[in-house]
């Protein structure tokens, strides 16, 4: 009865946060907490809950055909620079455009500061920075 006590308790705390992360963040913060009720007791939940949404929000590589088709387009004749750090799982402004990958519509790409950058073209989340 108690642990059925804690995996509820748990469940309850990762709904909190569903509004405030991303999906992989939200499933990693519900599986953590549910893993820390069943080890740890509540602080074991509190505890898995942060811990899994954090390793969560983790941004998953795209396959590598993907990555073979982005390497493979023909670079843009206008280029373009933003200012701010390129950074895997943080969104790029707006006012970028970007590609679609025809075969795989989870993910979009641009060329920025002469780096061909994979995104998510819903968010525009950095997925991968190719080198």
């Amino acid at each position: 009865m108690y642990k059925i006590l804690l995996v509820s308790s748990a469940l309850a705390l990762s709904s909190l946060v569903t509004n405030a992360l991303a999906d992989g963040a939200v499933t990693g913060a519900a599986g953590g907490a549910i893993t820390g009720a069943i080890v740890g007791g509540p602080v074991g939940a509190a505890i898995g809950g942060v811990a899994g949404g954090v390793a969560g929000a983790v941004v998953d590589p795209p396959p590598r055909e993907v990555v073979t088709y982005v390497q493979q387009q023909p670079a843009p004749t206008a280029s373009v620079v933003i200012q701010e750090p390129i950074v895997v799982g943080k969104p790029l402004p707006a006012d970028v455009i970007v590609t679609p990958v025809p075969d795989n519509p989870k993910y979009a790409y641009t060329v920025i500061n002469n780096q061909r950058v994979i995104v998510e073209p819903r968010t525009h989340r950095v997925v991968q920075v190719i080198e």
